[in-house]
């Protein structure tokens, strides 16, 4: 089976996105350079990091003035294919399918949702934000047609793995699973997961810790 090795380790591509937001950030206040210096010390990123994830998009600093602004905006954006348009399919039309599907600034990243599936007929033919609705049963005659191979997983989490499976027999080779269940897929099919309840549990034990050592100063 062929092996796929990837140039850029996933913890830089995480890093990256928030340079390019910081960069876009000090752009709109006029400034023309930046240094990695500058960036860690704003972001809380070690310098020695910042210069090592920047040299895999291959932009160039100057001695002492650091990396141009605009042009470190302009890199990343591309590098990050935000520049270009992904055109994805969405899997449950619920209140986090149906928040997804309003959200147009997924746009400003290159995502866009062309349809929704979901496994409730009457949701079938009705759109939500110019998101033509259909049922699942269409999805396969329309990734034949569109050739689209992004999927975004927003159904119950009963329902999380048969979808899945249901994505990736249909010709979905990258899925954004933003149910809190860990699905199974072959090697060769991407996944991101992006679990609001795995956030929201860290921060709830992070705070309870504080409390309880907040006790114990008392």
């Amino acid at each position: 089976m062929l092996e796929i090795k990837f140039k850029v380790p996933e913890p830089t591509l995480r890093r990256l996105p928030w340079y390019l937001a910081y960069a876009q950030f000090v752009m709109k206040r006029g400034e023309y350079f930046i240094s990695s210096t500058q960036i860690s010390k704003d972001i809380d990123v070690d310098p020695s990091m910042v210069a090592k994830d920047l040299s895999y998009v291959q932009i160039s600093g100057k001695t002492r003035v650091g990396y141009e602004v605009k042009e470190l905006v302009a890199v990343l954006e591309k590098f990050l294919g935000f520049t270009k348009t992904h055109k994805a399919f969405l899997f449950g039309v619920g209140s986090l399918g149906g928040a997804l599907l309003h959200d147009n600034g997924l746009a400003q990243f290159g995502l866009e949702i062309t349809a929704g599936f979901d496994v409730k007929y009457e949701l079938a033919g009705t759109s939500i934000n110019h998101v033509p609705i259909h049922h699942i049963d269409h999805f396969r005659e329309l990734q034949t047609k569109t050739g689209i191979n992004i999927g975004i997983l927003t159904v119950p989490i009963d329902n999380a793995q048969l979808v899945t499976d249901l994505m990736i027999e249909g010709g979905i080779q990258a899925i954004w699973n933003f149910t809190p269940y860990r699905i199974r897929v072959p090697e060769f099919i991407i996944v991101q997961n992006t679990s609001f309840y795995a956030h929201l549990a860290v921060m709830y034990n992070r705070l309870s810790v504080i409390k309880e050592c907040e006790n114990c100063d008392k």
